[in-house]
């Protein structure tokens, strides 16, 4: 089964733990104006948190982990935070990525880099190829990254490459050219902060995800509200569209073809 398999195409196999988790990472400036702190100070033990999780993640048989870091709508906020935050990016970048290279971590970014400064852009490239062979974890961070633009590159790029599609193409046309075409579909969303809405992330991958809404802001979500969430998951029951008879039959199935494979061995 390719790891891109879409679930309004066909049922992905599901785990005790989620194969991929996508994270939405709010509440930092919330976090920092609690304590009298400046917004930037949040954004600094934001990253703190990040090290935790992608840790914590690893630890739990997390696969895929993905980080909404930046959106292109955060292009709106005053340009001192979208400086600072671009400070914290290079720091993290020059920090991080041997680190997670170290743990056997793969290192992705997805959005539309053409805003970013060269500097930024070369740093990115050399983590990806870095990492690239790294097979424990792959934490991509989405960084001026909307589902919609994701949408949009990805059609227009398949009609560049096959213009014949332009009178009608299928879900397996299009899926090879979403930004996250490598990683599966998430199984399991997080969103800190309280507010509950997935703000242009992963529009079309989340069809199928498990939501799940923390009022926990991201500064202080460490591994214990991590497994919160992934508990929450663990006693959501993932149909697909099928009803829930129709799960217990398959997991009959499966189960007396496993005996019957035990048995034969």
């Amino acid at each position: 089964m390719p790891t891109n398999i879409s679930s309004t195409r066909e049922i992905p196999k599901t785990g005790i733990a989620p194969r991929h988790v996508a994270i939405i990472m709010d509440g930092n400036g919330r976090w920092a104006k609690k304590r009298f702190l400046p917004r930037v100070a949040g954004h600094k033990r934001a990253l703190e948190t990040v090290r935790g999780v992608v840790k914590a993640c690893a630890e739990r048989g997390v696969s895929y982990l993905t980080l909404f870091a930046f959106s292109s709508e955060n292009w709106r906020r005053p340009k001192d935070e979208i400086s600072v935050l671009m400070q914290l990016f290079i720091a993290a970048l020059e920090q991080e990525v041997c680190k997670l290279h170290e743990n056997g971590i793969r290192f992705k970014v997805v959005g539309d880099l053409s805003k970013f400064e060269p500097k930024i852009i070369d740093f990115i490239r050399k983590g990806e190829g870095l990492t690239a062979a790294n097979t424990n974890l792959t934490l991509t961070v989405a960084a001026n990254y909307g589902g919609r633009w994701d949408i949009m590159q990805a059609t227009r790029n398949m009609l560049s490459q096959r213009p014949e599609l332009a009178g009608g193409f299928e879900e397996e046309d299009l899926m090879p050219h979403f930004a996250m075409s490598y990683a599966p579909e998430p199984d399991l969303f997080i969103r800190t902060g309280g507010e509950q809405r997935i703000s242009n992330f992963l529009l079309w991958q989340l069809a199928y995800t498990e939501l799940y809404f923390t009022d926990t802001l991201w500064p202080d979500f460490d591994a214990e509200a991590l497994d919160l969430a992934i508990q929450s998951y663990q006693q959501r029951e993932r149909r697909f569209g099928r009803t829930s008879e129709q799960l217990e039959s398959s997991s009959s199935v499966d189960g007396s073809r496993r005996s019957s494979a035990t048995e034969s061995a």
